[in-house]
């Protein structure tokens, strides 16, 4: 499905409760696989900076529910510098886009500093529009998203299904690298969020497997409940 000529894909969000993570997890690693970034069956870490405007409209756009909105974030794998990845996902009511470039350490290092200029020669369109956000709309970090990954792949629909484990905001630092960066856990340690995205269709196997009939679907953000934590420490 497209909408602007961008691709969409559907995303579906749960709240699980211990119990539910346990079994709806040995069903799904018994079908298929991990995704090849797995370090091992605890998946891997993901940790993202976000940015926001100066009225927050990546926030309060989420927490009002509006239809079109996107947030800017940069994200690296395992604490490693070796993938550094620039992302804007889309949000166009219950689809989803994402668009990424890669990003060098020099250039994330420029950026936290406040010199955008290793950006403004930049052909990409992405670069080119968080560039203007930066200079002209005045978006800076706002919040570290930490947390680890399990996922599961299924190449009919491109289907990824997704654990999503010990969330945490960064609170004394925006600096995603930087090793005296304190993490602090937002959620109640037992609470996974699943995330099932797929793209036109979600084959009849997956939705056998990948169904919590225990919790409902939620509106979850991670950013959102992340900069609620930030805001407490950060002052913008």
């Amino acid at each position: 499905m497209k909408f602007l000529g961008r691709k969409l894909r559907h995303e579906l969000k749960y709240y699980l409760h211990p119990q539910e993570y346990i079994t709806l997890r040995q069903r799904i690693a018994a079908l298929l696989p991990l995704d090849s970034h797995a370090l091992d069956q605890n998946g891997y870490g993901i940790r993202s900076l976000y940015f926001d405007g100066p009225q927050d409209s990546a926030l309060f756009n989420k927490s009002n529910g509006i239809f079109r909105r996107h947030k800017y974030r940069i994200r690296i794998y395992n604490g490693s510098d070796r993938m550094i990845k620039l992302e804007r996902k889309h949000k166009f009511g219950e689809y989803v886009n994402k668009e990424s470039a890669s990003l060098g350490k020099d250039e994330y290092d420029q950026i936290l500093l406040g010199d955008f200029s290793c950006l403004q020669s930049s052909t990409i369109p992405l670069v080119k529009d968080f560039y203007g956000a930066l200079v002209h709309e005045g978006y800076s970090p706002a919040a570290v998203v930490d947390y680890m990954r399990e996922a599961y792949v299924y190449e009919h629909g491109d289907v990824r299904i997704t654990f999503d484990k010990r969330l945490a905001a960064g609170i004394n630092s925006y600096d995603m690298f930087d090793p005296g960066l304190i993490l602090t856990e937002t959620l109640d340690s037992t609470r996974t969020i699943m995330e099932v995205k797929y793209n036109e269709y979600l084959p009849d196997i997956i939705r056998l497997l990948a169904n919590p009939h225990a919790s409902n679907r939620s509106a979850i953000s991670k950013y959102v409940i992340c900069r609620e934590i930030a805001k407490q420490h950060f002052k913008r």
